[in-house]
């Protein structure tokens, strides 16, 4: 079969024979398009991510202590000066780019095509998503008389139509020079047997490998170097769903600077132990972010001396590096979360089957993972009405209509203070 021994070699050793069978069944081309495809897949490391699957998380509750933060609200005048300060310096001296993940589809919202592109319902004529974050790099570029490189990453699944959507709509007035699109990194599906799993293209089934695939993906598409080329020290990277994401924010720069740390995040209080969100803390001396779901419900729900949540910082997704950060941790393997999902897929008959059930795993890593790799953060605890407006479910909580009326709040608030 051409020169694939050694792919059937490799598939045997790892148990994969029904792709063998796949092999066999289908035309020349199709054959050729997924013999390209495996010699590119990494099975030593899918086998590992597979067993990890089987293992139960375990966190020993010892090695755990809350994180220092400063909150913005008890800044002093002369904190919250020489922090803006030092901040609106790298600014001003071209010094500072953005990144926004836009991988996802806006499935969970009923729309269809990439989330960027979901119109959010506010003063009644609406804003995309990446119209609302445009108009907010624009502000700054007004403000202090640059222009912020824009890197936008994509999917596989959902560049295309970015790349269409964002020129259609002129890029809703930025500079297109200075908007970079890239694409995010993919792995392999597997089924709950360890098995690869075949599409209706007659290839191996493969999703996003997380927003911790930044990094990575950074470097590979030569995106990295272009930051270099440019002159960039600091990097923002947020997503694409939060409707009043800052992602000029002069006091969050400043602050790591005045800190001397590689590494920055805002925070907002957890509104109760319960709220699904990653929240900060130290792990063994470094800072780290532990998902809700691998927080036992005991440590979730400890309180301080003050009645104030210990592990209370939530993270969301407002993180800046370095370009050293990011250089370092794009040659560092993070490590994957397994999510357990409903996949279709092809049998060895050629018939596709739509399960009802979860039926295969899907490996991410996660942006905060990187955060191990320092040993100290800066930490500025923000607040929820200002920061975070996230846009994830149809409805209820973290939903467009809770959304837009942060955001219709928000710029309400910032015009009475212009006018004041």
């Amino acid at each position: 079969m051409d020169n694939s021994q050694s792919i059937l070699e490799k598939l045997k050793s790892y148990k994969q024979e029904h792709i063998i069978n796949f092999l066999e069944k289908i035309d020349i081309v199709k054959r050729k398009n997924l013999i390209e495809q495996l010699e590119k897949i990494d099975f030593n490391q899918l086998q590992e991510l597979y067993k990890n699957t089987q293992k139960e998380i375990k966190i020993k509750e010892n090695k755990i202590e809350s994180i220092q933060y400063l909150d913005k609200e008890k800044l002093t005048k002369n904190q919250l000066d020489n922090f803006n300060f030092l901040g609106e310096s790298i600014i001003i001296n071209g010094q500072y780019a953005v990144v926004t993940m836009a991988g996802g589809q806006g499935t969970r919202l009923g729309h269809t095509g990439p989330k960027g592109t979901f119109k959010l319902d506010v003063y009644g004529k609406g804003k995309y998503l990446f119209e609302i974050l445009a108009e907010n790099l624009k502000e700054a570029n007004n403000k202090y008389n640059v222009i912020i490189p824009w890197y936008i990453m994509t999917s596989e699944e959902n560049n295309e139509e970015t790349k269409q959507f964002l020129e259609k709509n002129n890029y809703f007035g930025y500079d297109k020079n200075n908007v970079m699109l890239f694409k995010q990194g993919e792995l392999p599906l597997l089924d709950t047997k360890g098995k690869l799993l075949i599409g209706k293209d007659f290839k191996i089934k493969e999703a996003s490998d997380g927003n911790g695939g930044v990094f990575a993906s950074l470097r590979i598409t030569g995106m990295l170097a272009d930051m270099k080329e440019r002159g960039i020290k600091w990097v923002f990277i947020g997503g694409v769903d939060n409707a009043i994401l800052k992602m000029v924010d002069t006091t969050l720069l400043g602050m790591a600077i005045d800190k001397n740390v590689q590494i920055a995040s805002k925070s907002v209080v957890k509104a109760n132990p319960q709220e699904k969100v990653g929240v900060f803390c130290k792990m063994n001396g470094h800072p780290k972010v532990i998902e809700y779901s691998e927080l036992p419900e005991k440590m979730a729900e400890e309180v301080d001396e003050n009645g104030e949540l210990k592990l209370g910082e939530s993270h969301i997704m407002c993180n800046l590096f370095t370009i050293d950060a990011i250089e370092k941790i794009s040659k560092e393997p993070l490590i994957y979360h397994s999510a357990f999902k409903k996949n279709s897929y092809i049998d060895e008959n050629g018939k596709e089957i739509i399960p009802n059930e979860p039926n295969s795993y899907k490996f991410e890593a996660f942006i905060f993972d990187s955060f191990e790799l320092f040993d100290d953060i800066a930490i500025l605890r923000g607040k929820r009405e200002d920061d975070f407006a996230p846009v994830k479910n149809r409805e209820g909580v973290d939903s467009p209509k809770t959304a837009k009326e942060l955001y219709e709040k928000y710029w309400e608030k910032q015009k009475v203070q212009v006018l004041k």
